[in-house]
């Protein structure tokens, strides 16, 4: 069966990579999870699409990367939150949340997946929290979570 990865899927593929993959494997785990569309002339035109995002996210080198790190930690990053009269918040602070913090803090456009909290934000005040951006560079942002 040949599909188009719209995601990232180890041992397989990149996103906007055409996969050969078994039929079993392409039916009941890849299409229904939203993992990969069904190959056709008029999805190639949607690779193109998905390789120009990539491309726009992907960090290209060390040096890049490094460069990234530095706006990163520049950055003064908050995120208001739900929170009872003790401080402590209705919920917890999600990776997802602190992506759109930065983007809203004026940063690079993060991935959910690349944010890392070492133990879950369940409180006020201010956080360190983990960036991904290679296997070798992580940048570490201070997150202040306020009432919202």
């Amino acid at each position: 069966m040949k599909l188009i990865l719209t995601q990232t899927v180890d041992h397989v593929g990149i996103p906007g990579d055409i996969v050969e993959v078994k039929d079993g494997y392409g039916r009941n785990y890849l299409l229904p999870r939203g993992f990969a569309i069904a190959w056709s002339k008029g999805a190639e035109k949607q690779i193109a699409g998905i390789k120009r995002a990539r491309d726009a996210r992907e960090i290209r080198s060390e040096q890049h990367a490094a460069e990234i790190r530095a706006q990163l930690e520049e950055l003064k990053v908050s995120l208001p939150a739900r929170a009872g009269e003790s401080g402590r918040l209705f919920g917890a602070v999600t990776p997802a949340d602190v992506a759109l913090a930065v983007k809203k803090a004026g940063g690079p456009a993060i991935d959910k997946r690349s944010v890392e909290i070492a133990k879950p934000i369940k409180t006020l005040g201010k956080h360190t929290v983990g960036i991904k951006l290679t296997a070798g560079v992580v940048a570490h942002i201070e997150l202040d979570v306020a009432a919202a």
